[in-house]
């Protein structure tokens, strides 16, 4: 008898609708996958026959055919168990298939017959609604994650039995649908505050203007200046993720298998900061073999990607940056596979000014050679550097910034009110093909960054003294319109042009 089962399977974000074939036939007492299974596939035949037996049915005797369709797509972990073993037991009589034609169904099996989670819930939900299907089968630590979706019920099951029960129709169980909305107003919930960091009014204000117009950033200062606590504020004072924006940033995680099973989505903007020894392919992402996962560049979509102490990092673990920062997409091809993950993220990055890190402490001598920070310097490269749009220098505090033990400056809750006001300039500004400043290209540009007689002026100067590239020209620009917005002005005024040239001023000294 042959029966048929709908399924997903996921490839990078995206889910693509997989059909498991069963078909049991008299014979040798043996089960064959087919379909290009990988290992974890293939392995499931064990676990769905312990599982069968273990929930109370009878495995099957003969020979048992497990096709999985399209048979040309490489299908890889363990989310096609309940589907295998539903197959089974429709095949031999056991279930009757009377919604089998319109729920798909993911989820990995126990031995005993519980159900446990699997990667990629939230995208096999989606795959399911746009496929005309009714409704999707999942573990039950996978129901807040995929019941996010709207316009597909999301059932949740925790054993074999339960499926099978809701497929025959002899039990129904309700859809779940995740509160969104109670998500959201939990989102800055735990967020460290800006107004704990002592002093450094001039780097807040910098991340102000970063974060106002998704410009990206770098700080240099001497250990211990408080730049790592500064960029770990950064999304905190960011505005409010969209719910498009949640569930595409939950998507990457979902395949990533680093979803919240509690949360479900993902509400509060991602903060990533690698350590100085990830590898380039923990960067970009990608991996050994035929299965794809998401880098760092990835899994900071939609929010930060922090790399402390810049220059120990692996040259080509940097320069990798540079697709991603300027797309917002990092493709990654292999023999066996090419897919493309959204990668669009604020980079801020934190470095001392040389080895030793002493050169510019008032308080402490500098080691180092010319030499030495010059080449410490030059890890750098000037391509990747002309990408950062502002570079900010942190000093050490004195003694007097230490023990004021009162809030310095303003909260992120007050901050990310300013940020979400010019955020919301922008886009109205753009008509929604832009969000954010950083991501103008030349001609919008040109068209919303006119200049003022004396700004003019002043912007040339500053080229010929500095030599700036075409790019960090564009970048000053819009750096100078995010300053503008912030004050609320439709014109760029001259003072708009000199802070956002001082932002360029720091790659010149030091480098």
């Amino acid at each position: 008898m042959l029966s048929r089962v709908q399924s997903c399977g996921v490839l990078g974000i995206d889910a693509f609708p997989l059909v498991v074939e069963v078909d049991i036939t008299p014979g040798m007492n043996k089960t064959e996958v087919v379909g290009l299974p990988d290992a974890a596939v293939k392995e499931s035949k064990e676990r769905v026959r312990s599982a069968i037996r273990n929930s109370g049915f009878r495995v099957p005797r003969g020979t048992i055919v497990v096709n999985l369709a399209p048979a040309d797509l490489r299908k890889e972990g363990s989310a096609l168990d309940l589907p295998i073993a539903l197959g089974i037991l429709a095949a031999n009589g056991q279930v009757t298939d009377g919604r089998l034609e319109d729920y798909a169904l993911v989820g990995e099996l126990a031995l005993d017959g519980t159900i446990r989670p699997v990667a990629g819930a939230l995208s096999m939900a989606i795959g399911a609604r746009d496929n005309g299907l009714r409704g999707l089968l999942v573990p039950a630590a996978n129901a807040a994650e995929a019941g996010t979706v709207q316009g597909v019920e999301v059932i949740p099951v925790n054993r074999l039995m339960d499926a099978v029960d809701f497929i025959s129709g002899s039990q129904e169980i309700a859809p779940h649908v995740t509160n969104i909305q109670t998500l959201f107003d939990s989102a800055h919930r735990d967020a460290p505050d800006l107004s704990e960091v002592k002093g450094q009014g001039h780097v807040k204000r910098a991340m102000t203007v970063a974060a106002a117009g998704g410009h990206n950033l770098l700080m240099i200062g001497p250990p211990g200046t408080g730049k790592t606590m500064l960029a770990s504020r950064l999304p905190g004072i960011l505005p409010d993720m969209t719910f498009d924006e949640a569930l595409e940033t939950t998507r990457i995680f979902s395949v990533a298998d680093m979803t919240d099973d509690q949360q479900g989505l993902v509400v509060q903007r991602p903060f990533r900061s690698p350590h100085h020894t990830a590898s380039t392919v923990s960067i970009c992402g990608g991996g050994p073999g035929q299965r794809p996962h998401p880098g760092e560049v990835s899994l900071a979509h939609n929010g930060v990607l922090f790399l402390d102490e810049v220059p120990e990092f692996n040259r080509s673990a940097i320069e990798v940056l540079r697709q991603p920062l300027e797309e917002g997409l990092v493709h990654i091809r292999r023999a066996m596979y090419s897919v493309a993950y959204p990668s669009r993220f604020m980079l801020v990055m934190a470095m001392n000014p040389c080895p030793c890190g002493s050169r510019t402490d008032p308080h402490r001598q500098c080691r180092c050679t010319t030499g030495q920070v010059q080449r410490y310097m030059s890890r750098l490269s000037g391509p990747l550097l002309d990408r950062i749009d502002i570079h900010v220098d942190v000093p050490a505090l004195s003694f007097e910034e230490l023990s004021d033990n009162r809030p310095s400056g303003p909260s992120s809750a007050e901050v990310r009110q300013q940020v979400q006001a010019a955020r919301d300039r922008q886009r109205a500004r753009y008509d929604g093909r832009f969000t954010s400043n950083a991501r103008l290209d030349s001609k919008t540009t040109r068209k919303h960054c006119a200049l003022s007689d004396g700004g003019k002026a002043l912007l040339e100067k500053a080229i010929t003294r500095m030599g700036l590239s075409a790019r960090a020209y564009d970048k000053v620009l819009r750096v100078a319109r995010t300053i503008a917005d912030l004050d609320a002005t439709d014109a760029i005024a001259d003072h708009h042009i000199a802070e956002a040239v001082q932002y360029r001023s720091l790659d010149r000294q030091a480098f």
